[in-house]
């Protein structure tokens, strides 16, 4: 996006990807759909340590202006639930799309290129093996060193975005690269943690979990204030699922979690009711009408082995008690999260407080830009993360 905004003005654009494709993050997002923005973005969508720094780019740069792209193209998508954006056909489409658009507007690139150094430009520069003087017309503000199939390669130019995305997803490309080039040029950085990934829990729901692996039931996970209502996934690992993506970007390790595992029914009621009606039911009957049979027999033998068999009639209330607040306010101690492996973001990143929420220029430092994820701004999971990428790549290569 960067790119083609500043190509469509005019200026000279060459792309250094460090992997060996482009768009390895696009083809491989939303299960291979694409969920490229979302009908609902608003500031309160994304974490940073300035929550207002997104506002002047989601403004410049709406969804509807990429919604309006797409449509150029004739891409078909479809609205899911919380107003995620997919397409109906692959991801390719969008990539496809990004391509078609710098290649119409003159925009060069090369891939498995590695950015060894970057450096200001002096009086007179060596670019290429050639010393070369500036051109007082067109200054050179940086000098970026390459490599390339293991041959050195620089290149001048007046202004840098740097976009290498963050430490997410290594196979797919995910560095530190970006948070080196900011501190050569101090700027500062913010605490980097994985976000949006999976948790790994601890022994005593290990046994749980495997046994309920591709188990799926709706909850509302709780922590440090935030909450969150969406479905839960029981793995071999541990918990995932959009509502376990969503929590992890609150959690810090050694913060408790909390789960309503019935977020939409009164178990208390329930059961009391049932207790008067139909006495003779077992509990663990009367909880298959609202949880898949695995989940019933595993929780109740794992946490109420006593209620296993018993009768509603038979059960006193205090222990129906317990037990609906056990379901109702599940507590317990992640052991950790998956990491970077499976983290579809990273937390932190370069401090918003050093970069022009309108351009994303570093105040510090005339012509250089940085722009996505390696900023200290990361999205809810529904696409607001592409968002992000597309609207602050726009307002980069708007100026750059």
């Amino acid at each position: 996006m960067a790119a083609m905004t500043a190509a469509e003005r005019g200026r000279s654009v060459q792309v250094l990807e460090r992997s060996n494709k482009l768009g390895k993050k696009i083809l491989m997002s939303g299960g291979g759909r694409c969920n490229f923005t979302n009908l609902y973005v608003e500031a309160d969508h994304f974490l940073s340590q300035n929550p207002h720094f997104v506002k002047s780019a989601l403004q410049q740069f709406p969804a509807e202006s990429f919604i309006e792209r797409v449509e150029t193209h004739a891409i078909e998508y479809e609205e899911r639930k919380h107003g995620q954006l997919f397409c109906k056909g692959s991801a390719k489409d969008i990539l496809q799309m990004l391509v078609a658009e710098c290649q119409r507007t003159g925009v060069q690139w090369q891939t498995d290129c590695k950015v060894t150094a970057l450096t200001k430009a002096d009086a007179e520069v060596e670019v290429n093996g050639r010393a070369s003087p500036l051109d007082p017309s067109k200054p050179v503000r940086f000098i970026v060193t390459v490599n390339k199939n293991g041959e050195t390669k620089r290149y001048a130019c007046r202004s840098l975005i740097v976009a290498t995305g963050a430490l997410s997803i290594p196979t797919l490309g995910g560095s530190d690269q970006g948070y080196w080039l900011a501190e050569q040029f101090g700027l500062s950085l913010v605490a980097r943690h994985p976000g949006l990934v999976p948790f790994v829990v601890t022994d005593d729901l290990k046994r749980l979990c495997v046994d309920l692996a591709g188990v799926s039931i709706p909850v509302t996970a709780r922590c440090n204030g935030m909450q969150f209502s969406e479905e839960l996934l029981f793995t071999h690992r541990g918990l995932s699922g959009p509502v376990m993506l969503q929590i992890s970007s609150y959690w810090r390790p050694g913060d408790d979690l909390e789960l309503d595992l019935l977020p939409h029914i009164n178990l208390d009621d329930l059961l009391v009711q049932q207790k008067l009606s139909a006495g003779s039911k077992t509990i663990s009957s009367a909880l298959q009408g609202v949880w898949p049979n695995s989940l019933v027999l595993g929780y109740l033998k794992r946490f109420y082995p006593a209620l296993l068999t018993k009768r509603l009639a038979d059960t006193k209330d205090r222990e129906l008690k317990a037990l609906c607040h056990g379901v109702h306010h599940f507590g317990f101690k992640p052991a950790a999260t998956e990491g970077y492996r499976t983290a579809e973001v990273t937390l932190g990143g370069v401090a918003t407080k050093d970069l022009s929420s309108k351009t994303l220029e570093a105040k510090s430092v005339p012509g250089l830009y940085f722009v996505g994820e390696v900023v200290d701004v990361s999205g809810h999971l529904g696409g607001f993360n592409f968002q992000w990428a597309w609207a602050s790549g726009f307002c980069a290569g708007q100026v750059a």
